[in-house]
């Protein structure tokens, strides 16, 4: 079988000499497969001098047939929001704590990929979020978001009040630090944190969970994700709350802010190797059943 990936952009975390020496090691091997390397800004960082291709992150996702992100799940977050639109399948090399999202290990790049160009690998779809914020009724900021939409208080010791309508019908009043909006891919994250369910990633789905709640009936829940939710900040001009985005896209919320999230029309294409089993990484990475 014709390796269908022959364009390869290279997305890299940050800083840390863990990442420099894993994005080395991957563009040579890819060199050695006589692929074409395109870097982001972010990969192109940690190379002295490139003699590559280096692209905005808007330009990769149109110009590759494959983006490799190297990190964490964080790093893989902030690529998702960049690549999805573009319909680019993504691989994730996980130099992070977790790795829900970013399933090879860097020890073993060389093997999954052999398996990977040859075609043997599994695909699956991760629907994001979209989430707009209006002001006297104009759009004042709008973000995607691949784990969870969050709206929270600013202060620290003071609760927000918030209204909250499902497809136009009203679900209920809020006293609380906030509400997650989540994705089934979001559910392992901040949402589980907060005492939410986690849903299966095939799930076509969204769950709401209130952050510490005022009333003690005030639970996490399940939507379809064909569901439109809006939200209302309450309060007076000395209210402050925020709308964050995968805890890395930060806007300020005002009094009378309406936030709409909705499902995102286009999703991640997530690449696994062969044979992954999501509940094998839940259950490794939660520490299911572990023996003392």
């Amino acid at each position: 079988m014709n390796n269908p990936f022959q364009r390869i952009g290279l997305i890299g975390k940050y800083g840390g000499p863990s990442v420099a020496d894993t994005l080395k090691r991957l563009a040579a091997d890819l060199d050695g497969r006589g692929l074409e390397v395109l870097l982001d800004e972010s990969a192109a960082a940690h190379f002295e001098s490139p003699d590559r291709v280096v692209l905005t992150r808007e330009a990769l996702a149109g110009n590759c047939d494959l983006a490799i992100v190297v990190g964490g799940d964080g790093t893989m977050l902030n690529a998702a929001r960049s690549l999805a639109s573009a319909d680019v399948p993504v691989l994730g090399v996980n130099l992070g704590r977790l790795g829900f999202l970013t399933d090879v290990s860097p020890h073993e790049m060389h093997e999954r990929l052999d398996e990977i160009f040859a075609g043997r690998y599994e695909e699956d779809c991760r629907s994001l979020l979209h989430a707009s914020v209006l002001r006297d009724g104009r759009t004042v900021s709008e973000s995607d978001a691949l784990n969870d939409v969050v709206i929270h208080k600013w202060d620290i010791a003071r609760m927000i009040e918030i209204d909250t309508w499902i497809d136009g019908r009203f679900l209920n009043a809020l006293r609380a630090d906030g509400l997650i909006v989540s994705t089934p891919t979001g559910s392992t994250a901040y949402a589980l944190s907060g005492g939410g369910p986690i849903l299966d990633p095939a799930l076509k789905a969204l769950v709401l969970v209130p952050i510490c709640p005022h009333t003690l009936s005030n639970r996490p829940i399940v939507v379809s994700d064909q569901a439109m939710i809006e939200i209302v900040v309450h309060g007076d001009e000395s209210t402050k709350a925020q709308i964050t985005c995968d805890g890395q896209v930060n806007f300020e919320l005002l009094a009378g802010d309406r936030i709409s999230i909705k499902r995102k029309d286009h999703a991640l294409r997530l690449i696994h190797p062969q044979k992954h089993d999501h509940f094998d990484v839940m259950r490794k990475k939660l520490r299911w059943a572990e023996q003392p």
